[in-house]
């Protein structure tokens, strides 16, 4: 295709581009209605001049009720403009929303095809080759972290799902936040083992908040392996710092990673939004839907998360807001 062929189909594509048709339309539009009130005005000066050349009553042929009529016309024209405007940023949304939703199913496919594709090499060789009992456990250690990727993926979509659609069972179980989280890193010790985390609570008084302790883990993994994802350092290190205010509690998650664009705070909480690793925007795997997961897991805590970050290569700072419910007392 020579350079005039290429010229003419990206003119063509530009004309059934979505936002030109939408220029296009509201331009016809508004002239129209320019046009129909030019026309009528010339019309009654025209008959004005008329009637009084030849002494007629010029209520015979204008009728002031034209004007409300013209009035109507434009508001219901305003009225179909703002609804066009509306249609119109909706699709742009879903629009965004498909490609978005595009970009997950393919790094998702390659969530699932990774570990998928090593469990089957490791198999092959364990079908084809007599191996030695110390490089049998050395495979069947990485098999079992491939299913454990596998698993934990699935479990995120699974989560996403009833979350979203507000059928997750659990009941909400008061506990003090942080033996929860220091217990949650006990347990959790292998899979942050090269990762440094502190908790501190300079207040040394419980942090008692009632949570549906699954999905407060699930914020925590999250967060947690956010941090140490998007991370250059040797050694990643996080802090874990409660803060009890009025009503609130808070609790700051502070990294030694990458840390966050100005234009990416907002942007990582939503959904299948995938940050960059580094200046050139290399993406790294993931599905994309941890920190929207743990933004709305936060909310059914009554809580919500922020981010803050003085900017690349300086950390990332992920604070959660969890507000205290103020029970009524009884009236006598």
């Amino acid at each position: 295709m020579d350079t005039k062929e290429e010229h003419f189909v990206n003119q063509s594509r530009w004309l059934y581009h979505p936002i030109f048709i939408f220029i296009f339309s509201l331009i016809a539009l508004v002239i129209s209605l320019f046009l129909y009130i030019y026309w009528y005005i010339s019309i009654s000066a025209g008959l004005k001049t008329l009637s009084l050349r030849y002494n007629l009553d010029p209520n015979q042929f204008l009728e002031a009720k034209t004007w409300v009529v013209i009035l109507v016309l434009s508001l219901l024209v305003g009225v179909i403009l703002a609804g066009i405007l509306t249609i119109f940023i909706y699709n742009l949304k879903t629009l965004h929303l498909y490609r978005l939703q595009h970009t997950f199913i393919s790094n998702f496919t390659h969530e699932l095809k990774t570990p998928v594709t090593s469990l089957k090499l490791y198999l092959e060789t364990f079908d084809k080759h007599e191996i030695p009992r110390e490089d049998q456990l050395k495979y069947i250690s990485f098999m079992l972290q491939d299913v454990g990727r596998l698993s934990g993926t699935i479990n995120s979509i699974l989560n996403l799902a009833r979350i979203e659609s507000k059928v997750y069972e659990g009941e909400f179980t008061t506990v003090d936040l942080v033996d929860l989280v220091q217990e949650f890193l006990d347990t959790n010790h292998h899979i942050f083992r090269n990762c440094e985390i502190h908790v501190e609570n300079p207040s040394g008084e419980a942090c008692s908040h009632p949570v549906i302790i699954p999905l407060f883990e699930m914020l925590l993994m999250n967060l947690l392996t956010n941090a140490v994802k998007y991370n250059d350092s040797g050694k990643p290190r996080v802090d874990i710092s409660f803060k009890q205010g009025e009503g609130v509690i808070l609790i700051c998650i502070r990294d030694n990673g990458i840390g966050i664009e100005p234009g990416e705070r907002k942007k990582i909480f939503k959904k299948f939004y995938r940050g960059h690793r580094d200046n050139k925007h290399v993406s790294v795997g993931g599905s994309g839907i941890g920190l929207y997961l743990a933004q709305h897991i936060a909310r059914l805590h009554h809580g919500n998360i922020t981010a803050t970050s003085e900017g690349i290569g300086k950390g990332s700072i992920f604070t959660l807001y969890l507000h205290r419910r103020t029970q009524k007392k009884d009236q006598p």
